[in-house]
């Protein structure tokens, strides 16, 4: 089993990157969804996240209510990283999970871990190759006014809360440029998948 760890700051492309590897045959699991998995309702990760944050951050019916736990840990870094030290260890017990169910299937497999906070984590060692889809801050952040509808400072507020451009950059073993068309970043994708299966 290959695993690649592919990152890349929100907004930069990294979700059309890990679509088009499944499409070669890459098995993707997306960290996002196991986060979800993590706080679903009747989990200890909600339950903790509650005990942390109150009341407030549910909805009606005991699910988390993401945009209200969302305003508070995008204008505190100490929430924030009280809400990581909650979440993170549960993600990483999933995807340990998934990664031998998947080792089990198909020994061979190519595995993409869509992990959005992987230079963040410190862990890129975990993986055989990491994979980078980079977009310039900016044009991040344009990304997210226009195709997304969020507030410009919303959204400056969400790319400053990741790792920068530079850190995400250092811990890369592979580099695809998604600042620019759509084509041109699934031509590099495509070049990456011949790589990896030569």
């Amino acid at each position: 089993m290959t695993l690649l760890g592919l990152t890349g700051g929100i907004a930069s492309g990294k979700s059309t990157v890990a679509a088009r590897l499944a499409e070669h045959g890459a098995v993707v699991v997306d960290a996002d969804v196991l986060a979800r998995e993590a706080v679903a309702p009747g989990s200890r990760g909600l339950a903790e996240v509650v005990r942390q944050f109150g009341e407030r951050v549910l909805q009606r019916d005991g699910g988390l209510d993401r945009q209200a736990l969302a305003a508070i840990v995008f204008r505190d870094q100490d929430a924030l990283a009280r809400l990581n030290a909650i979440v993170h260890p549960e993600v990483g017990r999933l995807s340990r999970e998934r990664f031998g169910e998947i080792l089990t299937e198909n020994p061979h497999a190519v595995v993409v871990y869509d992990v959005p906070l992987l230079a963040e984590s410190r862990k890129a060692d975990e993986f055989d190759r990491v994979v980078v889809v980079h977009a310039p801050a900016e044009t991040r952040v344009r990304r997210l006014v226009e195709l997304r509808g969020m507030d410009e400072e919303e959204a400056r507020r969400r790319v400053a809360a990741q790792a920068s451009d530079d850190e995400r950059l250092a811990v890369a073993d592979e580099i695809i440029d998604a600042g620019g068309t759509l084509d041109h970043t699934l031509e590099q994708t495509d070049a990456l998948w011949r790589r990896l299966t030569l």
